[in-house]
């Protein structure tokens, strides 16, 4: 339906109060439908964080205001940016009481938003945003392929909040090429260069990236650990929580809550990580930060960018690698290693269809743990953990 405006309006920009988050600006304005009737409109413009005064708020608003006038959109006639849009599908999508993400998938997402798309797509209008555009800007970020297919998925979730809001009739995201979804198929590692990378690593990396490498724990996951979670008598991982940004939230899904297994040797790495570290209570984080005084977890960013990619570096190997290299290394190892489809989709506790989640054990069956024993056999380091520098 097409709306037609019959004299110029001014609006009105207030303040409005979120439950979660700061205060945000919001543009209200009237239209006329095709039989007359005046329906008031309204528009998130931005946070009062972004915008500090009411007049830096009305300079966003001009180019609103006067697209509304001219009424050169269609549908509803609400004209937005990418920044806009932002602070609208957080506000609905992500802080409101319906939202369905876990935590540290919510985190995530913001994340990607406030990094690496608003600054580069917030001023642009949605109907300028072109796919051509958005394949070479990823084409041209110095990221992992796992990362850049993030950021295209989270710009995909925005435009198709655009268009669950009528705020536009298009995804430009969907038009991107095939070319660069397969350009987002991610590294993954050999396994002569786990070989070369584990004697690089002195604990607790060690330890990190062999429960990384071996168990396909998500970083979320694997930096949440606490010392109760480790049971070493019955050689199992059991997973209760996630961390993402220092947020502590409840697991991806209920099929993450698997126990893991933790054969002998794995159990043996993490047992000497453990008579190491200042923090060992039971409710110690086994990787707790000594710059935190034991309080935090480290940061993952900090661990790849301070130890790992430096042993990397040294052991020869030049891929971009980040701690979810190594779940999809696994995957490929033990696809390698001829382990069947549901071995493989238990121990990365992928929760596919609803018949896996209801037939399948939760137990750790015999065959995980034979599947883990000969990964760790392949990438097991020939010499002993050597002990964190001070």
């Amino acid at each position: 339906m097409k709306f037609t405006r019959t004299r110029y309006q001014q609006g009105s920009l207030t303040t409005e109060t979120r439950k979660t988050g700061p205060d945000v600006w919001v543009f209200h304005w009237r239209e006329s439908d095709t039989e007359g009737t005046r329906r008031l409109r309204k528009i998130v413009v931005g946070t009062v964080k972004e915008y500090r005064s009411e007049s830096a708020a009305a300079k966003a608003v001009a180019t609103l205001r006067a697209d509304i006038n001219r009424g050169t959109e269609c549908g509803l006639c609400r004209p937005l940016t990418i920044e806009q849009l932002i602070v609208h599908y957080e506000q609905k999508e992500l802080d409101g009481e319906r939202s369905t993400k876990a935590n540290s998938t919510r985190e995530i997402y913001k994340s990607v938003l406030r990094i690496w798309i608003k600054p580069i797509w917030g001023k642009c209008f949605l109907s300028d945003v072109k796919a051509v555009a958005v394949e070479e800007w990823l084409f041209g970020l110095k990221l992992a392929a796992g990362t850049k297919a993030k950021i295209r998925n989270i710009m995909s979730a925005l435009y198709a909040h655009a268009r669950r809001y009528e705020f536009t009739d298009r995804d430009p995201i969907k038009e991107v090429r095939q070319s660069a979804k397969r350009e987002s198929i991610p590294d993954v590692l050999t396994v002569d260069e786990l070989k070369a990378l584990m004697p690089e690593l002195q604990q607790p990396y060690l330890s990190m990236v062999m429960i990384a490498a071996v168990t396909g724990l998500r970083r979320s996951e694997l930096f949440a650990l606490k010392w109760s979670d480790v049971d070493f008598e019955a050689r199992e991982i059991r997973l209760s929580r996630g961390i993402v940004h220092q947020v502590v939230g409840e697991m991806k899904t209920e099929a993450s809550r698997k126990p893991v297994s933790m054969e002998p040797e794995l159990a043996g790495l993490l047992d000497a990580w453990k008579a190491q570290s200042k923090y060992s209570g039971p409710n110690d984080w086994v990787f707790a930060s000594p710059d935190s005084g034991g309080i935090k977890p480290y940061w993952p960013e900090n661990v790849l960018r301070r130890h790992i990619r430096p042993a990397l570096e040294r052991a020869g190997i030049t891929k971009l690698v980040g701690f979810h290299t190594f779940r999809h290394t696994l995957a490929t190892v033990l696809k390698a290693n001829g382990e069947d489809v549901k071995t493989v989709q238990e121990i990365l506790r992928h929760a596919n269809s609803k018949i896996t989640m209801d037939i399948y054990t939760q137990a750790v069956t015999p065959a995980k743990r034979n599947a883990q024993q000969r990964v760790l056999q392949m990438i097991l380091p020939e010499q002993e953990a050597v002990s964190e520098t001070a």
